[in-house]
């Protein structure tokens, strides 16, 4: 039985401790938060709240601290963790600079203890299938891919931390980081990029971007937008093979060749969880905590989710948030 501390209880420790109810092997022991949320949640959940991860450590047989903060809480808590010997699962982007993630990384390493970061798109369904495309080459060489993921500017944290770019890395750390994350997870680290970005002269932050990054045989191009309109939240790729486009468009996953019929993918999930967040219900939040609990129990780091991926991503990202 691996024991759970989950730090910070709003949206995503919630999803993360409705999905460890449905593993026979985990058990969440408590919280660690000082919000009105942390406290309202932890009574719900009939678990101890403890204001800071010590006190936690110290009063609580715990093995595994599941960071769930906003994201400039994150070195601050996992290095905490790491250093009193815990095995640590932490929400992306598990830091706003390579040097921070590396430092997590290496203390790791350290204490002999695995650190997990919940690059979450990868568990789904669809990016399996396009993974499995690209290394098989069913469909031939990769020649061009699109990403996009649009959405509305956030209103529920106007005013709040993630609009402040020292606490969030704004957009490209927030919402590009899902496309960019999976990109070098299916075609290694790219060879170089740009990126061009927009928004209105009144936000302290821009609302557009748009990313082109090379590869030795092919380009993608990536868009993200917090957009200054009540759009529909929009996330969908394109991937050009030799012989077939393969377009996930948000509802299904389907390949279409030359002179055949459009053969449709199987994405549907084994499980589907409420989430209580702006996610409908899904399994993927449980696949990734099977898996990483799967590599704590086995003492081992993910091969899914590896450390120089994970470094790729905050490297790009790090570079394109001091342009």
């Amino acid at each position: 039985m691996l024991r759970i501390g989950i730090v910070g209880a709003g949206g995503m420790g919630t999803v993360h401790r409705s999905n460890y109810a449905y593993m026979k092997d985990c058990q969440v022991m408590a919280v660690v938060g000082r919000t009105k949320q942390d406290e309202e949640r932890a009574a719900e959940w009939g678990l101890p709240l403890y204001d800071d991860i010590d006190s936690m450590l110290n009063q609580e047989e715990i093995d595994v601290v599941d960071v769930c903060t906003p994201t400039f809480l994150h070195k601050e808590h996992v290095i905490k963790s790491l250093s009193r010997g815990k095995h640590v699962i932490t929400e992306k982007p598990i830091a706003l600079s390579a040097s921070d993630a590396k430092e997590m990384f290496d203390l790791a390493r350290e204490k002999g203890v695995q650190l997990l970061v919940g690059q979450v798109l990868r568990f789904y369904r669809e990016s399996q299938i396009l993974k499995q495309l690209v290394e098989d080459q069913r469909y031939g060489k990769v020649l061009d891919a699109t990403f996009e993921r649009l959405s509305a500017c956030p209103r529920w944290a106007q005013g709040g931390w993630l609009f402040d770019k020292s606490k969030s890395g704004h957009l490209p750390f927030d919402l590009h980081i899902h496309d960019l994350d999976l990109m070098v997870s299916l075609f290694g680290k790219p060879e170089e990029f740009q990126f061009t970005s927009c928004g209105n002269n009144n936000k302290d932050y821009r609302e557009q971007y748009r990313f082109f990054y090379r590869y030795q045989d092919f380009h993608v191009v990536a868009e993200a937008a917090w957009f200054n309109a009540d759009i529909p939240f929009t996330a969908r790729w394109r991937v050009y093979f030799e012989h077939a486009v393969v377009i996930n468009d948000g509802t299904r996953l389907v390949a279409y060749q030359f002179d055949r019929e459009p053969l449709v993918f199987d994405t549907e999930e084994r499980i589907k969880i409420p989430t209580g967040i702006n996610v409908p219900p899904t399994g993927v939040y449980l696949e990734e905590l099977e898996h990483f609990t799967e590599c704590i129990r086995n003492c081992r780091p993910s091969e899914r989710i590896k450390e120089d991926e994970i470094m790729t991503v905050i490297e790009i990202l790090e570079q394109i948030s001091k342009e």
